[in-house]
């Protein structure tokens, strides 16, 4: 939420420019105005998005939440690498212009992968496989928008299209998060208080930590098992 609303924001502070027709890099350059509302919405997508992969390795194993831990680390150097120019120009470039193209190309193919991972792992476990569909769709679709976004990077259309491929992925993991969250309040109510946590603090109930061991130790014995 707080990136869409810092480009949102930041678009509407281009005067000059379409509500869309820049793309959410340009609003950060020195040459747009108030550029530090963008470069705060990525530091902060960026910081919640590592949170967010941390709590979902939690329940979730596999490479999908470093992924998407990953995904938050290229995320706050694309706001710090910041574009020469808020419109694409022709001509040499600075090497922080270079570094953000090659980071926000990773990122888009980070978001795909991790996404496509997540749909993958949500298939083995229970309470999560009917998420399964979604998140293999919101992988395809953000694949699909990417490929039509990355050709056209210079055609009028580039800032909308760059805006439908990125709200995407963070549409889907918000999702994810809103359940996430949800999970956690569940198990906390179920718990009595005084089996709850120690110092006031009752976010991780004992049956949920037991559940989640169980888990990650049948996940170890199907490695094993696939090994030997």
């Amino acid at each position: 939420m707080a990136f869409t609303a810092a480009w949102v924001a930041a678009s509407l502070r281009q005067t000059a420019h379409g509500a869309v027709s820049v793309q959410l890099s340009g609003l950060a350059a020195p040459d747009a105005r108030d550029p530090w509302i963008m470069i705060t919405g990525f530091l902060v997508l960026g910081g919640c998005t590592v949170w967010f992969g941390e709590e979902l390795a939690r329940d979730v194993a596999g490479s999908a939440p470093r992924l998407i831990q990953g995904a938050g680390v290229l995320t706050m150097a694309a706001g710090l690498l910041r574009r020469d120019h808020m419109q694409l120009t022709s001509g040499p470039v600075s090497w922080h212009n270079e570094g953000h193209n090659v980071v926000s190309l990773v990122l888009y193919l980070d978001l795909v992968l991790a996404q496509l991972l997540l749909a993958r792992r949500f298939g083995s476990i229970p309470s999560w496989r009917p998420w399964r569909r979604y998140r293999l769709a919101s992988g395809i679709a953000t694949a699909v928008a990417l490929a039509v976004f990355l050709p056209n990077t210079t055609s009028p259309s580039a800032g909308l299209l760059q805006r439908i491929a990125v709200t995407i992925p963070l549409a889907a993991m918000t999702a994810v998060a809103a359940r996430l969250a949800g999970l956690d309040c569940l198990d906390t109510a179920s718990v009595p208080r005084r089996a709850r946590g120690v110092l006031g603090y009752w976010h991780v109930p004992i049956e949920r930590v037991k559940h989640r061991y169980a888990a990650r130790c049948a996940d170890r014995e199907q490695r094993c098992g696939r090994l030997g």
